[in-house]
C-alpha cells in the first residue's frame, strides 16, 4: 500500500514536494492544501486534488503524512502543533535559535494526539545536523564549523518579503572565503557569527515604500540579520527576475580534530552540498522522513522528533536485509 501524502502550502517547497512523490513508487500524493482559491492553483499529479486549507482537517483519515510547507517565520511555528493533533507531520523548521521552544510545542499535541511529528527537517537543519553530530562523536577532541552558501536562504528571504513594504527578496549567504581556508588548512580559530558569513539581500520595494525603514528592519533582525555584516540592494522586479529567479544553495560541514595519546595526528571531516535547487533537494529530505514519520507511527510511537531521533534504515525504501546486503 502506498504511503498516502498531503502537502500544506503550494510554493517552491510545495512543488519540489510534488516532484520528489513522484519519484518514490510507493507514496502518492493524495492532496495539496491552500490558501489560495483552489481552482487557481494548477498541479502536476492527475490523481491528486487541491483542497483550500478549510478543508485539511475534514481529510485526516484519507492521509498517512501531512508535509508543510510553508515558511519558518510566522506559518509553521503555529501550523507544525495545530494539525499535530489530527495528522503525522513533518516541517522543514530552520530558526536554529527556537528549535527547542518549537519542539516542545509539536511534542506535546503530537504526544496527546498519539501522532508523530518531526521537526526541523532539510538540510540544515537536517543533514548538516547529523553530519555535526557524527563528527562530534568521533572526533571527541576538535573542533566543528558550519559554512552556507554562496546561495539563496528561503527562509531569509520569506522573512524579509514579511517586511511591510517588501515586494520581493532574495538573499543571499556567502562564507568568508578567509575562514573557510583557515578551518580546511587545520587551524581551529575561534571565529564569530560575523566573521565566517556575510548576508546579500535584493529586495524589491513597493511604491513609496520608505527604504531606510525597510533596511534598517532588515539589519536589525534578531536570529536572522542582526549579528552578520548585511547589505541591502534595492532592485527592479525585472532585475530580481533575471539575475536572481534560481534557487541555488549549499555548504560545508568541517570537524577539525586530533587523535593520539597527546593529539599528535590530525583529521578533517568534510561533508558538502552543491545544490541547483534548495528548495527540491530540501522536499527530497522532507520526503525521505515522510516514510520515517509513516513506519515510526505504525510501530506505535508518538510524539515530536528530529533528524536526530531518527534511524536511517526507517528512510529508505529498501527493507533491512537488503540495506546490509547492498549499503552496509
Amino acid at each position: 500500500m502506498s504511503i498516502r501524502i498531503g502537502i500544506l502550502g503550494y510554493g517552491n517547497l510545495g512543488r519540489g514536494v510534488e516532484c520528489a512523490i513522484k519519484q518514490n513508487d510507493d507514496m502518492e500524493l493524495v492532496a495539496v492544501f491552500t490558501r489560495r482559491t483552489p481552482e487557481t492553483v494548477s498541479i502536476l499529479t492527475q490523481t491528486a486534488k487541491v483542497y483550500s486549507v478549510d478543508e485539511l482537517i475534514n481529510k485526516k483519515d484519507e492521509i498517512d503524512v501531512l508535509i508543510l510547507c510553508g515558511g519558518s517565520a510566522t506559518d509553521l511555528p503555529a501550523q507544525t502543533p495545530e494539525y499535530a493533533k489530527y495528522f503525522n507531520v513533518i516541517d522543514s523548521f530552520d530558526t536554529h535559535a527556537r528549535i527547542p521552544e518549537h519542539f516542545a510545542n509539536v511534542d506535546k499535541a503530537a504526544k496527546e494526539a498519539g501522532k508523530i511529528g518531526i521537526i526541523s527537517v532539510g538540510w540544515d537543519p537536517g543533514m548538516f545536523s547529523l553530519n555535526r553530530v557524527y563528527a562530534n562523536a568521533i572526533l571527541t577532541y576538535g573542533k566543528d564549523y558550519t559554512f552556507w552558501g554562496k546561495g539563496v536562504s528561503q527562509g531569509h528571504s520569506d522573512a524579509i518579503r514579511r517586511i511591510d513594504g517588501v515586494a520581493d527578496a532574495r538573499q543571499y549567504t556567502v562564507p568568508v572565503e578567509e575562514a573557510l581556508q583557515q578551518v580546511r588548512s587545520g587551524a581551529t580559530p575561534e571565529l564569530t557569527t560575523r566573521q565566517k558569513h556575510t548576508r546579500e539581500c535584493y529586495v524589491v520595494a513597493k511604491e513609496g515604500a520608505d527604504l531606510a525603514r525597510i533596511e534598517k528592519e532588515i539589519k536589525e533582525m534578531p536570529n536572522y540579520f542582526a549579528d552578520y555584516d548585511t547589505t541591502v540592494n534595492f532592485i527592479s522586479q525585472e532585475e530580481l527576475n533575471e539575475k536572481h529567479s534560481g534557487i541555488p544553495h549549499g555548504g560545508l560541514v568541517i570537524r577539525s580534530g586530533k587523535t593520539g595519546w597527546n593529539g599528535e595526528n590530525q583529521h578533517i571531516i568534510e561533508y558538502s552540498l552543491k545544490l541547483d535547487s534548495n528548495p527540491e533537494f530540501t522536499s527530497c529530505v522532507l520526503v525521505a522522513y515522510a516514510r520515517a514519520a509513516y513506519r515510526m507511527s505504525k510501530e506505535g510511537q508518538s510524539g515530536c522528533k528530529t533528524v536526530l531521533d531518527v534511524a536511517p534504515a526507517y528512510l529508505c525504501k529498501q527493507s533491512g536485509e537488503e540495506l546490509r546486503k547492498h549499503m552496509l
